[in-house]
């Protein structure tokens, strides 16, 4: 009698631990899911590793001329074949006003770190909950271009041989480009395709639209990438195709996003949830 009263207790405590696993692997996955208050100290520090990471990718990738040559050939004449090959045209004629060329030539060297990091420090300070959502966008849509500079090299218009293209960097001896001059051997020059100074500064445009409450500041926000575009032709260092594929990553990044959140980072809560406090069991959401 004794072994019988033994026996489903032991079957019962070799059953028990699997729910509890899979439970508790779960709520893991939800708090790794539920957005948080960002801690300054880890932002900072993860932002900067990685730039860092991207850079150092980025410019690892091969610079295979040749392919990227062949590629931006093959660009231009399809852009031409398309009645859309408008690249030269504006690079020539906004390189015919000086000082308009030069601020452009300051804006594409400058606007595309100084913007992007201030939009992540105005969500991090008004936007807590949907900091780290908007945070993932930015960066899946920078790793998928990682994979563009890789199997698609690309070779800016003004590096194209035998073009009318004006680099206009060299030509006014303006400081900025990481592929013109000096700096050309620390920057791959090849890796025009996709443009992440679309995809960032769309990125920063539509999270100024969506989430900033003064409607000028709104509408800046929907004039920064269009602004970007022009700058980014004129200077001759992409073609308009970069940008389409600039927004095709960003569109990535979204996805990735809406997929981790069940959620599109603007429509999350604007602060952030509470803590919850671990006591002696996997941590639960708190109730309001």
């Amino acid at each position: 009698m004794g072994e019988s009263t033994v026996t489903p207790l032991e079957g019962r405590e070799q059953a028990v631990p699997h729910p509890v696993t899979a439970g508790t692997r779960r709520r893991r996955l939800d708090r790794l899911r539920t957005p948080r208050r960002p801690r300054l100290w880890f932002e900072i520090l993860l932002v900067g590793v990685s730039y860092w990471t991207y850079s150092l990718v980025r410019n690892a990738v091969p610079e295979q001329r040749a392919e990227a040559l062949r590629n931006a050939d093959w660009i231009w004449r399809m852009e031409h074949h398309l009645g859309l090959a408008v690249e030269e045209s504006v690079n020539h004629a906004v390189n015919s006003v000086t000082w308009l060329i030069v601020g452009m030539n300051y804006y594409y060297a400058t606007l595309h770190f100084i913007v992007t990091l201030t939009v992540l420090v105005w969500l991090y300070r008004s936007h807590p909950g949907r900091y780290a959502a908007t945070r993932l966008v930015l960066f899946a849509t920078t790793a998928v271009a990682l994979v563009g500079y890789y199997l698609y090299p690309l070779a800016p218009p003004r590096l194209m041989p035998g073009g009318d293209f004006v680099d206009t960097v060299m030509v006014h001896q303006t400081w900025g480009s990481m592929a013109s001059g000096d700096l050309k051997h620390m920057s791959n020059q090849y890796a025009a395709m996709p443009s992440m100074h679309i995809g960032w500064s769309l990125w920063c445009g539509l999270t100024i639209f969506a989430l900033a409450s003064v409607p000028w500041v709104r509408i800046l926000g929907l004039l920064y990438p269009a602004a970007t575009l022009v700058v980014i032709v004129a200077t001759a260092n992409h073609f308009w195709l970069d940008a389409v594929g600039g927004v095709i990553c960003l569109a990535f990044g979204f996805t990735v996003a809406r997929v981790w959140y069940g959620a599109l980072p603007y429509s999350l809560p604007r602060p952030a949830p509470p803590k919850t406090k671990r006591r002696g069991r996997p941590l639960l959401p708190t109730k309001a």
